[in-house]
């Protein structure tokens, strides 16, 4: 009887934390945003136009003001935010190991990041382009860069795709941030930095009169919010809040705001889906 007992009573504890783990905040981002009324999410802090903290600790930038808009239509303030500095190579990892909650940090939907965390949106359409000093007009696209330093960021592919697909003799340089590649652009240290345009047009409105987009984008990449995989509440919510601050206006003002002023042109808004 004790036996029969005991087993009971294990069967009813594993049953209780099953429970409980179904319903516990932690596995639902809508669920832990209404418990805790906070969310950490991951942007990065040195992209201007897009997600910059500024010297007095201010964060300013699209990819800020699309992370504010969820958390409010989640219910989460600004003042409750915790931001958090995700670098390319450690996006997956701050999703998965609940370092943050949501990841708004130029992230490109892939099949490939898919296996590992959940995407809504997309919330921007971009592509791959070149930043070059303003009079290096012999350099119009990718496949002029054999024999040339080609600077990106560590743990982004985009680098590798201009060497595979359009330049094999172009040498790569690799810096933590693209505020580095910028400043050995403008050095002469490299000839060119590729990633995203709409990330270059950040730099170009900083230094007009030094920098330029080649404006000949060569890949096709589709910003989304990551989240934690399986999370198919927290997902359909994203999505609903991206679609609503695309149509209440608010999407366009902060493009307009926070890339306009570079000349960037700004896509039309992306067909939103839960991915």
């Amino acid at each position: 009887m004790r036996g029969r007992a005991l087993l009971v009573a294990c069967l009813m504890l594993v049953t209780a934390a099953a429970c409980g783990e179904e319903a516990g905040p932690s596995d639902s981002l809508v669920a832990r945003a209404v418990a805790s009324n906070k969310l950490t999410i991951g942007i990065r802090f040195d992209q201007p136009g897009l997600s910059k903290r500024t010297v007095d600790g201010r964060y300013v930038g699209f990819d800020v003001d699309v992370a504010k808009y969820v958390a409010s239509e989640l219910g989460v303030d600004e003042d409750h935010i915790t931001w958090h500095d995700s670098r390319p190579s450690s996006r997956e990892t701050d999703i998965t190991s609940g370092t943050t909650d949501l990841m708004v940090a130029t992230y490109s939907i892939t099949e490939k990041r898919k296996q590992v965390v959940a995407f809504a949106g997309p919330y921007f359409d971009t592509g791959q382009d070149l930043l070059v000093r303003l009079r290096s007009t012999d350099i119009t696209g990718p496949e002029n860069l054999n024999g040339r330093k080609l600077c990106a960021v560590g743990g982004t592919t985009s680098a590798e795709q201009v060497r595979d697909k359009f330049a094999q003799a172009v040498q790569l340089v690799e810096y933590p941030r693209y505020q580095d590649c910028v400043t050995a652009l403008l050095a002469g240290q490299v000839d060119a930095v590729t990633t995203d345009d709409v990330i270059l047009a950040g730099y170009v409105a900083q230094n007009p009169e030094l920098l330029r987009v080649v404006g000949k984008p060569f890949s096709k990449e589709k910003y989304g919010v990551g989240l934690r995989k399986d999370d198919i509440e927290g997902r359909a919510a994203v999505a609903k809040a991206i679609q609503k601050m695309i149509s209440s206006g608010e999407w366009l003002d902060s493009l307009n705001r926070n890339i306009g002023p570079s000349g960037y042109r700004i896509p039309p808004p992306p067909q939103v889906t839960e991915r």
